[in-house]
């Protein structure tokens, strides 16, 4: 039997040859084993699932309300729900998150609410939440970036440790096989190695940068790239939420003790286009998404508790009215946004409203008030 928090680990090697990803639940929802992994309860994967299913119903109608007009762009995580619930939930509440812009599934775990995800998507803010609410930093749209913030937010909290040991914080960084590519991700990676900084780097390989396929991208994997800088790295199913969990809870319990950075790659798909501005018909063979759907995430874990006979139809019934509540809710939400005055511009540009701001700000009322 083997724990859930130490499962065996697949860590990359250093001759450049890719590890064998962990897998602790097949594609048919069998256990790998034959048996139940220790710590593995029917409630926690219960939990897992409902997590999963109300990420997607959520990201399905904020997918729905970009093409009704309501929203302006929507970066779908569908697919990749087992890969960010397994994670965000192996790690504690006080560790501080930095997202790309498709982390919704573990938004909702940290208890971002669909108002708050949807603000920045309807163009009423720049950010929907207050980061030190949920220790979630708000959605990265420049690529990369959040790499090098977590980098230096780890810093940080390194130099609070120094100052109190009692302190266990670390950092999770979220970020695509995409990102991997740009500079910033790459010395984010080499200065979190040398400083030791107190951070896990979470990749979702997702197969596709746009339309750009992973293996145009780079001749070698991610985590073996990653280990030549000095980090930890494991290789894990992201379509596993079992698996990504028990890499995750590793690789944060190696890094609160003290151990160097760490870096997951975790393999999944992305079921839909980049962004709602994108084809990718265009580009992605129909054959290969058929492949992967067979490997959802969701159908894998349904069919571990059909298996198991962990889940009875009452569970799913009340798990489908949730579904739906969120669903109303969303719309709702949505809806309720209301657009910002163009004075609120002039008040938040500088921290203080300056004098000459505060006249361009009056100006601009009285011709407002003028056409009433």
């Amino acid at each position: 039997m083997t724990d859930l928090a130490e499962a065996p680990i697949a860590v990359a090697d250093h001759d450049g040859a890719p590890a064998t990803p962990l897998q602790l639940i097949g594609p048919d929802g069998a256990l790998r084993d034959g048996s139940p992994v220790a710590g593995v309860t029917p409630e926690i994967v219960r939990g897992f699932y409902r997590d999963m299913v109300l990420a997607r119903e959520f990201d399905q109608e904020a997918y729905h309300l970009q093409r009704q007009g309501e929203l302006g762009l929507w970066l779908s995580c569908r697919g990749q729900e087992a890969a960010q619930v397994g994670s965000i939930r192996a790690v504690e509440a006080s560790d501080h998150v930095f997202p790309s812009y498709r982390e919704q599934a573990a938004a909702l775990c940290r208890g971002i609410g669909p108002a708050e995800l949807l603000t920045q998507f309807r163009g009423t803010a720049h950010g929907g939440w207050n980061p030190d609410d949920y220790r979630f930093h708000i959605y990265s749209l420049v690529l990369s970036t959040q790499l090098l913030h977590a980098t230096g937010y780890a810093l940080g909290v390194a130099a609070d440790r120094r100052k109190n040991p009692a302190l266990d914080e670390i950092v999770l960084c979220y970020f695509g096989d995409g990102a991997a590519s740009q500079g910033d991700a790459n010395e984010a990676l080499n200065w979190s190695a040398v400083t030791n900084a107190p951070v896990v780097f979470f990749c979702q390989n997702n197969q596709w940068a746009i339309s750009t396929p992973s293996a145009a991208q780079s001749r070698t994997p991610l985590h073996v790239r990653a280990a030549g800088f000095g980090l930890t790295t494991t290789l894990v199913d992201g379509n596993d939420v079992l698996a990504v969990h028990a890499a995750t809870a590793a690789a944060a319990g190696r890094v609160r003790a003290g151990g160097p950075p760490e870096l997951i790659e975790a393999i999944t798909y992305r079921m839909a286009g980049h962004s709602t501005s994108d084809d990718p018909t265009r580009y992605r063979p129909a054959d290969e998404v058929s492949r992967w759907e067979e490997r959802d995430p969701l159908l894998r874990v349904q069919r571990l508790l059909d298996a198991q006979g962990w889940a009875d139809p009452q569970f799913h019934t009340a798990l489908e009215d949730e579904a739906k509540t969120l669903a109303e809710a969303t719309r709702a939400a949505c809806r309720a946004l209301d657009t910002p005055a163009l004075e609120d511009s002039f008040r938040n540009t500088l921290v203080g409203e300056t004098a000459a701001l505060r006249a361009e700000r009056e100006r601009y009322t009285a011709w407002r008030e003028s056409f009433a």
